[in-house]
């Protein structure tokens, strides 16, 4: 034994606090897994919900073209459900209303997944305008 009492020596660890650190390093090791895991589904549905927004937007363009061209509100509708299925979303809404000022104008609602994306193309003198709503998930 030693001047200062001390059995172990300065840097060991008394017999019953063995595995302390085992225990720490997999609590570690099992929330940097959970972290990875979150992060991984964040970025998923980040992904979809900017594919749904393409996808409501490139049907809403189909569908205001399809006006412009002079087809029925049914048939630009029918484009619109077309486009959509084509970038592997489905239409749950088509709206075309007549406007008195010769202004054509298409609002679709997308589902993708999860993600649901609004969109509306108008159609005037100046040509195509399109633009995206963000729409709450469900």
């Amino acid at each position: 034994m030693r001047r200062d009492g001390c059995r172990f020596g300065p840097h060991r660890f008394r017999p019953d606090a063995r595995g302390n650190v085992s225990v720490l390093i997999t609590a570690v090791i099992v929330v940097a897994a959970l972290l990875c895991t979150a992060v991984a589904r964040l970025g998923s549905a980040v992904v979809e919900k900017s594919r749904a927004n393409n996808a409501a937007d490139a049907a809403a363009l189909a569908a205001a073209d399809g006006l412009a061209l002079g087809r029925a509100p049914g048939r630009a509708c029918a484009v619109a459900r077309q486009t959509a299925i084509d970038n592997g979303a489905r239409l749950l809404a088509c709206r075309c209303p007549a406007s008195p000022t010769g202004v054509t104008v298409a609002e679709v609602t997308i589902a993708l997944g999860e993600a649901r994306a609004r969109a509306r193309a108008v159609v005037d003198a100046a040509g195509y305008r399109a633009g995206s709503t963000p729409v709450d998930s469900p």
